[in-house]
């Protein structure tokens, strides 16, 4: 699995504290919504050229790792 940590921060005074892919206001969230939107790496990628195809597997990746780490009732 990718190190998202290499691409994702959390800083309070960028998008209030949501995680972020590093030196962007680009969220986690906002790359996630674009995948389940359908949309393909390759255009997300189109329509902002500061992302990678790592950067958004890292969302991928953090994604992953918050959902595991989640408690079952």
């Amino acid at each position: 699995m990718i190190d998202y940590k290499e691409y994702i921060t959390i800083e309070e005074s960028v998008r209030f504290g949501k995680p972020c892919i590093k030196g962007t206001r680009i969220s986690v969230y906002d790359v996630l919504s674009w995948l389940s939107s359908g949309q393909a790496e390759s255009d997300i990628i189109n329509d902002f050229p500061e992302l990678t195809i790592a950067k958004i597997r890292a969302c991928l990746a953090f994604a992953a790792d918050k959902e595991s780490k989640t408690r079952v009732a």
